[in-house]
């Protein structure tokens, strides 16, 4: 079997391809801060420990919590690590989620991200399509793009890239300004984006699957148990191996607020699935799988 490529490139950095997602870090629903700041330190700390030099976050985690967390924990940064963060959504008194376009939100999202990660340029930003919450909508994104290529041309910004965002808009997107990451909802359930990424491995374009374990309800699948217990791994693990092999663009951030969870998601760089598991996983259908 052909050899799992370790890393891959986003924007200028050569990253490890089994990073780090921020996101359960804040509070309940991702909202306000975790019950043991101590705890969720150690947990970013463990990470680096580990070989972790991708970390996925955003300001409107908490919102604030996360960044802070990061440069609580890290600052000052190793100099192989890299930090993308997401802007384009903001939350409510009551944490709900909701579009953040305008030129001045887009603008104070950079500066936030940048303040509280304690940065003087942001490595990568990804704009989040908000047309929806609960999954990819048409809408033009020129006029968020535009602002975002702006904030790299005064230094803000070092590279673009987009999430949540359908095929067309990723079209869109590439003739607007350079992208080099899309961040879509795609795990062993969930496979919409199947053609896409293999479009964007063409052309050398990073894709990081969010919820790539299933998010707040962890992938369940009487196959995917049958694998792990096969092979004495772990599910998720299973899963994340699954993700690697899938296609060598593929960076994966699976997220957690434990340390014995984050070592247990970063064996699987070590675990390679033979041939016919991975038939076995790909053939399996949608209804055999649930996030319930």
């Amino acid at each position: 079997m052909t050899a799992i490529t370790p890393t891959w490139q986003l924007g200028d950095r050569t990253v490890n391809r089994l990073g780090y997602g921020a996101m359960q870090l804040a509070g309940p629903g991702v909202f306000g801060p975790p019950k043991d700041p101590a705890a969720a330190q150690a947990v970013l700390q463990a990470a680096i420990e580990n070989g972790v030099n991708h970390i996925d976050t955003s300001d409107f985690y908490g919102p604030h919590v996360t960044n802070q967390l990061i440069r609580a924990a890290l600052h000052p940064y190793p100099e192989d690590l890299t930090i993308v963060t997401k802007i384009g959504a903001r939350r409510d008194d009551q944490g709900a989620w909701l579009p953040a376009f305008s030129k001045a939100e887009l603008v104070g999202a950079v500066h936030d991200n940048l303040r509280n990660l304690g940065l003087d340029a942001l490595e990568v930003v990804n704009l989040r399509a908000m047309f929806s919450v609960h999954g990819p909508a048409e809408g033009s994104l020129e006029e968020p793009l535009t602002v975002l290529a702006e904030l790299r041309e005064q230094g803000l910004v070092r590279h673009i890239g987009i999430s949540n965002a359908t095929p067309a808009q990723v079209r869109d997107a590439q003739r607007i300004t350079p992208i080099v990451c899309v961040q879509n909802m795609y795990n062993l359930a969930h496979r919409d984006d199947d053609t896409l990424i293999d479009e964007l491995a063409a052309a050398g374009i990073a894709y990081v699957p969010f919820f790539p374990l299933g998010g707040f309800t962890p992938l369940q699948s009487d196959t995917l148990s049958a694998v792990a217990a096969q092979l004495e791994a772990t599910p998720m693990a299973v899963a994340i191996a699954w993700l690697l092999q899938r296609s060598p663009n593929i960076l994966v951030i699976p997220g957690t607020s434990s340390v014995a969870h984050l070592r247990e998601n970063l064996a699987a760089a070590d675990l390679v699935l033979p041939a016919a598991t991975i038939a076995q996983l790909n053939n399996m259908s949608t209804s055999g799988v649930s996030t319930s």
